[in-house]
């Protein structure tokens, strides 16, 4: 039983099979041919972002889908090339300054290798917490500025003009030089696709539900729309030759499927690709996870993160050996896949059929493909990941997150995508280690009729003037210490009858060395102020830890099993003869 669980444990498929019902296959089968209609055009434009040649986005869609089948745990999760993604890696090859076309498709392929290999390291390492140190309200930052970016750096192909830049300065600053030389036939064929995508989001919904459709169709046709663009795009470019005018068409994609095998090293300085990779598996495996979770909790399916390294390295490994780019999860086409009704990831295993062959008789076709209708389908595809919702519930709920989510959102702009995740990750740690630094320490008395302690400042408690009773809600480590340390040196000056100093401990689960060593200069400045320093409510391992010193051997005061005992035993060694009137603090809020 320990052996079977072991092997599931490597493959998490054999979870699934075991339970498979025909029932489910019929649920697989329906949504896999709806995500492979919406893959199509999707794998396509996602390449054009990338900078590599369309193909390649088929390929990323085939073998990564089969492998991630095999060692990912998301049961609805899609895995394939996506935007961020995509930017990312062009982002990353243009800024080495690879221009050869065959160093650049190598370059795109050696990403999703070392992005897989990494992903692969940090999961055998059980890894998989350190990307709590990315926010989600910053990686929501990064995202937003991310869609904008690739929203306005695609609007070149929209107007047929010439613009490069990978931030918001250049991109706008090309546009504007080159808006002039706009193509008449792209943009007579590119806005109105991409008013008819946009459209198709909410209009085509509603004018469906106002015929009265049947629910498959309505919940069917605007998820096919882009393919509906796609067919006809295509037919309009092949019947009037709008090639002559001007507009710029896919062009011919080689037949068939990928040939097998890693990228070249020897062309590059791969060593130049290793924190690029690192970035773009770091922000797709927080992404994908945060999907993943959100859509199993619907079922009540566990998500299990450092295997999910493991499942997003070997489909990118799976993608480079297969000569694909970078993937991972995506939102639209996994929320699709959860939606059409997709049971197990045997869906996601048969979309990679049909992808697989539409890369094998299709391909022909998709040459007269627009690239504006491609670039139609990102914009519209990446306007879904733009929420600028998420400032106005930080500044409601927290100006530190607000200030957060404000600088990436600014710094990705300005800087570009890798600036972008230098500054996501950097002002995650700093939010992380500014709110430790200054642990929530609140002054608690007694509710009366009770042995409950709360805030003296939210509830109408009983005090005592010559005891003070501090609850500390962090665990002490070397960088807030001297924050405890100032708030009861302050305390102190401030009350001059102060006799005793209880530390109520419930929240604190680890004192590491440093803290322990201020704790020894608070209890030796006490003593000499003939003040005693008392602990309630420490938690097992904590004293555990205390014993193997010397401090509790030199505490002037105690340490009493509950905040209740602490008051008491103070009360009656202190008033022993007549008791002081206790006084009630104001409520406040």
């Amino acid at each position: 039983m320990h052996l079977n669980h072991r092997i599931e444990k490597v493959f998490p498929c054999l979870q699934w099979i075991k339970g498979y019902q025909y029932s489910h296959f019929t649920s697989d089968l329906i949504a896999a041919l709806i995500v492979t209609i919406m893959l199509i055009p999707q794998s396509l434009a996602y390449a054009l972002l990338a900078g590599v040649p369309p193909q390649l986005g088929l390929y990323a869609s085939i073998l990564p889908l089969m492998v991630y089948a095999v060692f990912g745990t998301s049961r609805t999760l899609s895995v394939g090339p996506v935007a961020i993604a995509s930017l990312m890696t062009a982002a990353a090859i243009q800024n080495l300054g690879i221009e050869n076309q065959v160093d650049y498709v190598n370059a795109a392929i050696m990403l999703a290798f070392l992005s897989g290999v990494f992903l692969v390291l940090m999961g055998f390492l059980k890894l998989g917490f350190l990307a709590n140190f990315l926010s989600h309200p910053v990686v929501s930052g990064f995202i937003t500025a991310s869609g904008i970016i690739i929203g306005l750096s695609q609007f070149r192909h929209i107007i047929g003009i010439k613009a490069s830049g990978d931030n918001l300065l250049e991109l706008v600053e090309t546009l504007l030089a080159n808006i002039g030389s706009a193509n008449t036939a792209t943009m007579m064929l590119g806005i109105p696709v991409l008013l008819f995508l946009f459209w198709a989001r909410s209009g085509l919904l509603s004018l469906l539900r106002y015929y009265s459709a049947p629910q498959k169709l309505i919940k069917l046709l605007p998820k096919v729309a882009p393919v509906l663009a796609v067919i006809l795009t295509c037919i309009l470019a092949y019947q009037f030759n709008l090639e002559a005018s001007g507009l710029a068409l896919v062009g011919e994609i080689p037949r068939g499927l990928p040939s097998f095998a890693l990228p070249v090293f020897s062309n590059v300085s791969w060593i130049d690709f290793i924190v690029p990779a690192i970035f773009i598996s770091i922000i797709g495996y927080v992404e994908s996870v945060s999907i993943g979770r959100t859509l199993g909790a619907k079922r009540r399916q566990k998500v299990d993160s450092n295997q999910e390294l493991i499942g997003l390295g070997t489909a990118n490994i799976a993608s480079a050996y297969s000569g694909g780019i970078p993937v991972t999860g995506g939102i639209g086409r996994s929320i699709v896949n959860f939606n059409s009704g997709a049971e197990t990831p045997l869906a996601g295993f048969l979309a990679a059929i049909g992808i697989a062959l539409a890369a094998m008789t299709l391909t022909g076709l998709l040459s007269y493909l627009p690239t504006a209708t491609l670039a139609a389908t990102i914009i519209v595809a990446v306007s879904n990941l733009i929420d600028f919702s998420i400032l106005k519930k930080t500044w409601n709920y927290s100006r530190s997150d607000f200030t957060a989510v404000l600088l990436t959102i600014v710094i990705t702009l300005l800087a570009g995508v890798e600036g972008g995740v230098l500054s996501g990750v950097g002002i995650s740690i700093f939010l992380h280690l500014y709110k430790t630094t200054k642990p929530h320490i609140a002054e608690v008395g007694q509710i009366a009729g009770t042995e409950h302690y709360r805030n003296v400042y939210r509830h109408k408690v009983i005090t005592y003037p010559e005891i003070m009773t501090l609850r500390i809600d962090e665990s002490l480590y070397f960088p807030n210490t001297s924050y405890l340390e100032d708030q009861i040196l302050q305390r102190i000056a401030e009350r001059k009858d102060l006799k005793h100093i209880v530390l109520m401990c419930p929240a604190i689960n680890e004192i590491d060395i440093s803290a322990l060593e201020i704790l020894e200069s608070i209890n030796q400045y006490l003593s000499e102020l003939d003040i005693g320093f008392h602990f309630s409510e420490v938690k097992g391992p904590v004293m555990d830890n205390l014993k193997k010193s010397d401090f509790l051997e030199h505490l002037n005061g105690k340490v009493f099993l509950s905040q209740h005992q602490a008051i008491e035993a103070i009360l009656q060694k202190k008033y022993q003869k007549a008791k002081e009137k206790p006084e009630f603090t104001d409520f406040q809020i």
